[in-house]
């Protein structure tokens, strides 16, 4: 807070000379008020003030290059466990330790607020093994093979039999599984079609397991991938190219086991912490999801969003630990398998406490590499805070309405809460209108690693992480204190 300043005597004996006393003293009473109002003076309802007061003192503090040192941890912690940071697993838990320690350090209530999930591909117990074979191979679950998102469980000990293995359309046709031995184990190839018509024509056709394996890709990346449509009664695994070629090496001479484990509860967490202090009746929450995919380490979806949130909780904390209105940081768990995470925090939030929420603020994806600057459509009260900052600052946005329950922001909005945020981009392409706005690549992905395996930190674009976390510091400054 501004300390408050006394009136200078010198200047106040001039006027008093000159001015009749009256309207000396209105002078003083003018004076003094502006002086002893510290910060409010400058972020009144008519606007926020971009020049000085909290909003930029927070802004100040909010750097990139704290950003990116938990961005640079989030990517340690992925490599450390498998490459990701999927909800259920270690690398999920050592993110969600990460943050609850160093918000506790800054002095804030921390809640971890621990729930169920049905399994997820990246939760499964798996394996997959030749048999038969001399010098049999056994392969690594995360590293060469994976469960498909949708999968059941089982165990199969069959023959390994190629289908159209050298086409794109390998599986895609009822007619590519002519002469398949029921029972056998179908080999198949990335292709054209998606994988559960793969899957789906291989159990119609006898098979007891399926095994897809990664095509066009580096020759390590194992496939992640997901079941559309009806499900199937076997179970199916994707695999890199290496593997891929190592099976087909055998020339059908090999058998294999696959066994996937049942499905069933898993349970992750969300991360809550909130200051000591403001108003309950005006609490603001600040979010982002902190899971990655099973794919990759998830840095810009969403180690960037977390990174930010995290840093501008912290700087808050030595900023105005106890601003005007309580201010609460959520990192959420299991946004990538359905918004679980915010969704179950809802849920569970009384109608006065849902109440009390005055705004949420939702931060997904701040760092896309072919970037836009996209402002959540929402009430004006929200968006307009956005908006106002980047038009004093000369930074052209533009306003997303697709955006509406994509992300954590859809279960507050289901129940009313005014809503805003900042996004950079996923994996849709940017267009003419585009480029002209914000540079980049006409017709290219927003983010090309966009639940990838290289959505590392060599994917961030720093750009625009740096102008959207000041958008995001400067909005939670603005509300904190509104």
């Amino acid at each position: 807070m501004h300390p408050e300043k006394d009136l200078p005597m010198p200047k106040a004996r001039r006027i008093a000379m000159v001015v009749a006393p009256a309207l000396v003293l209105l002078i003083v009473a003018v004076i003094v008020l502006i002086l002893s109002s510290g910060r409010d003076a400058t972020e009144t309802a008519a606007g926020p003030a971009t020049s000085d007061g909290l909003p930029a003192e927070l802004r100040e503090a909010v750097t990139l290059e704290g950003i990116m040192d938990h961005a640079r941890r989030f990517q340690r912690i992925a490599d450390e466990h498998s490459g990701n940071r999927a909800a259920g697993t270690p690398g999920y838990d050592a993110s969600a330790a990460y943050v609850a320690n160093e918000l506790r350090e800054a002095g804030y209530e921390v809640k971890v607020q621990r729930f169920e999930f049905p399994a997820s591909a990246a939760t499964l117990d798996a394996e997959l093994r030749e048999m038969g074979v001399p010098d049999a191979r056994e392969y690594a679950l995360g590293t060469d093979f994976a469960p498909m998102e949708g999968t059941p469980g089982g165990e199969v000990r069959a023959s390994l039999r190629p289908v159209d293995e050298g086409s794109p359309t390998s599986g895609c046709e009822a007619g590519d599984f002519a002469g398949f031995v029921r029972g056998d184990v179908a080999l198949l190839r990335r292709g054209v079609c998606t994988f559960g018509t793969k899957a789906r024509n291989a159990e119609a056709a006898g098979a007891s397991a399926a095994i897809v394996f990664n095509d066009g890709e580096p020759q390590g990346e194992v496939l992640f991938g997901e079941l559309d449509g009806p499900p199937t009664g076997i179970p199916v695994l994707g695999t890199s190219a290496t593997v891929g070629e190592d099976l087909l090496a055998r020339d059908g001479a090999s058998g294999v086991r696959v066994f996937v484990g049942d499905t069933g509860a898993n349970s992750t967490t969300n991360v809550i912490a909130q200051t000591r202090g403001g108003n309950e009746d005006e609490t603001v929450m600040v979010g982002a999801h902190l899971d990655s995919v099973p794919q990759g380490p998830g840095i810009n979806d969403n180690g960037s969003g977390s990174a930010t949130v995290l840093e501008i909780a912290l700087q808050l904390a030595e900023i105005d630990p106890q601003p005007k209105n309580r201010v609460r940081f959520a990192f959420w768990g299991a946004e990538e398998i359905g918004l679980l995470g915010s969704r179950h925090y809802v849920e569970n939030l009384s109608d006065n406490e849902i109440e009390d929420i005055s705004a949420y603020l939702n931060f997904d994806m701040l760092g896309s590499p072919n970037f836009v600057r996209s402002v959540y459509e929402g009430p004006d009260e929200v968006e307009g805070v956005f908006s106002e900052y980047f038009d004093e600052k000369g930074i052209q946005t533009e306003t997303n309405s697709a955006l509406d329950g994509r992300s954590d922001h859809g279960p507050f909005q289901d129940e009313g809460v005014p809503t805003g945020g900042l996004f950079s981009g996923a994996g849709g392409t940017k267009t003419r209108n585009q480029q002209e706005a914000f540079g980049g690549e006409v017709g290219a992905p927003f983010d090309a690693c966009y639940h990838q395996e290289c959505d590392d930190i060599e994917n961030l674009n720093e750009k625009s992480l740096d102008q959207l976390s000041d958008g995001a510091a400067h909005a939670t400054a603005v509300l904190a204190q509104s």
